[in-house]
């Protein structure tokens, strides 16, 4: 079922500067098997949605056009997690109910599974990015993250610094990878040849790191969920900027940035998803149409910017009027 036209006008919200904005946006909501436990979107190329069925136990398809959508099991105890496309234009999970790494076909919906090693049981698996040599890069919240080689289908295992949390995963544009954690309260950048970590702290302690997505230019946008902040980390000049969420008792979640460099945030606190503009320092709060919504992940293409509400079984998309 699809409910068309869902006009949102922008919530008035205080920005650094102290200042107020206002825009106007277009959401549109699509229903989903109800009990899927709708957690992490990704859009594809072809225009549909992927999304992972993590109570269900499957991935997800969404065709935005007619609005239905139809899950893949994935195997036997799944419970998948994170979803993006690779560079094969096929969907890769982060697969923690059966400790793998899945691969979907997305023409014959054939599953491949990349176990981890057997020592590295119940590693909790969240999320993952390709760098730019085709290799896959991954979290889990049990303290370790690990890459997959696609070509060899061999999979390296690492002990996190500081232990659980590992979360967010992100590329730059020139090929570095950075993780955020969670329970550690750091960013990770990964040494790609040694596997190795460098902490780098944000400025605020116990900030709760959760998910992390590149701009442009390189700088690595993190969600405090903790601390109610969003975090900026420009990876060539080694310098932290932060700014607080508006409202009271934020929780910043999920973050993605647009093509334009503009960054999103679903903040559980307001029950909403918030526009920041770097330029000008400002954020917009747009609020979602069903109460406690739960959006773990924000993940776009051009235009427009989607999402999955975990606690009303549905994907959104928002799109600028």
């Amino acid at each position: 079922m699809i409910r068309l036209g869902m006009m949102l006008a922008a919530a008035v919200a205080m920005s650094t500067a102290g200042s107020t904005a206002h825009a106007k946006m277009a959401m549109q909501t699509f229903s989903v098997l109800a009990g899927a436990g709708a957690h992490d979107v990704y859009p594809a190329p072809d225009g549909t949605v992927w999304f992972t069925a993590q109570s269900a136990g499957k991935l997800g398809r969404l065709d935005p056009k007619t609005g239905k959508s139809d899950l893949i099991a994935l195997g036997p105890g799944a419970a998948p997690h994170g979803v993006i496309v690779g560079p094969d234009g096929a969907a890769w999970v982060t697969e923690g109910g059966q400790n793998a790494i899945a691969r979907v076909d997305p023409a014959t919906r054939a599953v491949k599974l990349f176990p981890l090693p057997k020592e590295r049981r119940n590693a909790n698996l969240n999320t993952a990015t390709f760098d730019r040599q085709g290799v896959l890069w991954f979290t889990g919240q049990n303290g370790i993250y690990g890459r997959l080689d696609t070509k060899t289908g061999a999979v390296a295992v690492f002990d996190a610094p500081r232990g659980t949390g590992p979360y967010g995963i992100a590329t730059t544009p020139d090929g570095q990878v950075f993780f955020a954690s969670l329970a550690g309260n750091y960013l990770g950048q990964i040494d790609l040849e040694t596997g190795g970590v460098t902490v780098l702290e944000p400025p605020v302690p116990r900030q709760g790191a959760r998910r992390v997505w590149s701009d442009s230019h390189g700088a690595l946008w993190i969600t405090g969920w903790s601390s109610g902040d969003l975090f900026r980390y420009d990876s060539k000049a080694k310098a932290w900027a932060r700014w607080h969420l508006p409202g009271d008792g934020p929780q910043p979640y999920a973050v993605y940035v647009d093509e334009t460099d503009v960054v999103w945030v679903s903040d559980w606190g307001a029950n909403a998803i918030l526009r920041f503009d770097p330029k000008t320092e400002k954020f917009e709060s747009f609020p979602l149409p069903d109460r406690y919504a739960g959006v773990r992940q924000l993940a776009g293409r051009k235009g427009e910017v989607w999402g999955a509400e975990s606690g009303a079984d549905k994907l959104f998309v928002v799109k600028a009027e």
